[in-house]
């Protein structure tokens, strides 16, 4: 799924609404067709839907898609926000019999309250793509007087939850959450991207006939589907051994911390490359032993290498880069990749000729990233990076030359070429003690094993983690061990549907529900 900034979706649209192309109408009979859908889910065929309409193409989509309702035996309800909505949009809507409202800010109990107390559904046509900064004035008043009236409202946003940044993702004002956008033509960047992302539920994009127009133009954010991430997995050739499958090294794990030695580990070997060298310290390479004994504990070359994870005391940093060097070393014929997780993260200001010299992946959260920041000079808190991780994340790849996976609800990978991915795969549940090193072993796992560059490579990984919790919590409490134990059948399930769903495609039909 592509995500585009705002002004590649106009430009795109420009054309065809120039030649009379009949967008609007489309998109509306879309809306209307997925609020009817809804309705019957809810087992509320005739319940009824307030649309809230404000200025522009956004209001238009609005309008149009309550006539449709109207003539499909919905009640429907109008609120208009702004005077000079959509002329032809309002015409039809009234023409078709919608009751209509428009916002008078002195009543204390205005009767859309009621219309909006009564309603299954809201239509958020509010603003569309040309808001900037946040709501403000009239639409931010609806917002939060809505967010105190609703219930069990399905929302469904028009393009875009209204407030969010079409292209930043970020949030500036109130945002009344969507449990299903209906988006037309290509996905917004900011649909994908975090904060924002957290408020799309559902994401439905209309095939506007558009695929042309985009042609040439490049995604501000990719998120990889089924079909994608089984296109980009490794998988063993018949005639394939231990080496040429990709031989990862692991500096994890210290006397303090020996579970991170054992969890990177252990979801290294769960991912499936051909070998995993523990060059951690010999305590923990006891343990890690012991667990699993065809993990080699001695130095060789290796493809990839993992370092970081549970390393945390002022000597082991210390020893840190020496180590790192003597892996190197070992390595030299054939530079490996380098994935940096948690107390590596801070030697990075420091050696970053490393992060810049070979291939390198940064898995921070947004705390770990806000103080590598700082130490490259920015004043960027912990907030900051949640309330705009695409920004803070971009500038951490130009410091360190590194591609950055920023690890939270949504998951974001920016690099240092301009290239984003944004994954959604996950569960709540996996926020939990060991979940980052898990994540640190799969994506070392892959960057050993498979040519495609490193920001692929961390978006497939983060997909894969997020979708092995997923399986192994079954919507309850997870431990990281349940993750690694849950990767090789999520690999197995999304081989098996990716090639079923890349056969579709050739075959030209059409494939299944969108992934969220």
């Amino acid at each position: 799924m592509h995500g585009y900034g705002a002004e590649d979706i106009r430009a795109a649209e420009s054309g065809p609404l120039a030649a009379g192309v009949p967008l609007m109408r489309r998109a509306a009979h879309a809306l209307a067709r997925t609020t009817a859908e809804i309705l019957r889910e809810r087992h509320r065929p005739r319940g009824s839907v307030l649309v809230l309409a404000g200025g522009g193409n956004n209001g238009g989509d609005g309008l149009h898609a309550a006539a449709d309702l109207v003539l499909r035996g919905i009640p429907t309800t109008v609120l208009l926000t702004r005077q000079n909505v959509h002329p032809g949009g309002l015409d039809r809507a009234r023409r078709a019999g919608a009751r209509i409202f428009s916002l008078t800010e002195d009543e204390p109990h205005p009767p859309w309250h009621e219309a909006a107390g009564r309603a299954t559904v809201w239509i958020d046509a509010l603003a569309g793509l040309g808001v900037r900064g946040g709501l403000r004035g009239v639409p931010a008043q609806v917002v939060n007087e809505l967010s105190e009236l609703r219930r069990d409202q399905v929302v469904i946003a028009v393009d875009a939850p209204s407030g969010i940044g079409a292209d930043s993702g970020a949030l500036a004002g109130p945002v009344l959450a969507a449990d299903v956008t209906v988006t037309f033509g290509q996905a917004k960047a900011g649909l994908l991207l975090p904060p924002a992302a957290l408020h799309v539920g559902r994401l439905e994009v209309v095939d506007l006939g558009l695929q042309e127009q985009f042609t040439g133009r490049t995604p501000q954010v990719r998120r990889l589907q089924t079909a994608d991430l089984a296109a980009a997995w490794p998988v063993p050739e018949q005639t394939g051994h231990k080496y040429t499958r990709g031989v990862l090294g692991i500096l994890a794990g210290s006397p303090q911390y020996p579970g991170a030695g054992i969890l990177t580990t252990g979801a290294a070997r769960a991912t499936g490359c051909g070998m995993v060298r523990y060059l951690g310290p010999r305590e923990v390479a006891e343990k890690v032993i012991t667990t699993y004994p065809d993990v080699v504990p001695a130095r060789g070359r290796v493809q990839a290498l993992v370092v970081g994870p549970g390393i945390g005391g002022a000597e082991e940093l210390d020893r840190l880069p020496g180590a790192i060097e003597a892996v190197l070393e070992e390595s030299r014929a054939e530079p490996p990749r380098l994935v940096w997780d948690a107390g590596a993260l801070s030697l990075l200001p420091a050696h970053d000729h490393l992060s810049r010299t070979y291939p390198s992946v940064l898995t921070p959260h947004a705390g770990e990233l806000a103080s590598l920041l700082q130490a490259y000079g920015s004043d960027a808190t912990r907030s900051d990076v949640e309330a705009d991780p695409a920004r803070w994340a971009d500038l951490a790849a130009q410091h360190t030359g590194a591609c950055v996976l920023l690890k939270g609800p949504v998951t974001l990978v920016a690099c240092p070429d301009g290239a984003r991915y944004s994954q959604a795969d996950g569960s709540p549940w996996m926020a939990t003690a060991g979940s980052g090193d898990v994540l640190a072993g799969i994506l070392g796992a892959l960057a050993a094993t498979s040519g495609h560059d490193l920001g692929l490579l961390a978006a497939a990984a983060a997909a894969v983690h997020g979708r092995a919790g997923r399986r192994a919590g079954a919507g309850g409490p997870i431990t990281a061990p349940d993750i690694t134990a849950a990767t090789p059948a999520t690999i197995s399930d999304l081989l098996t549907r990716g090639s079923a769903a890349a056969i579709d495609q050739e075959q030209g039909r059409e494939p299944g529900t969108l992934e969220p």
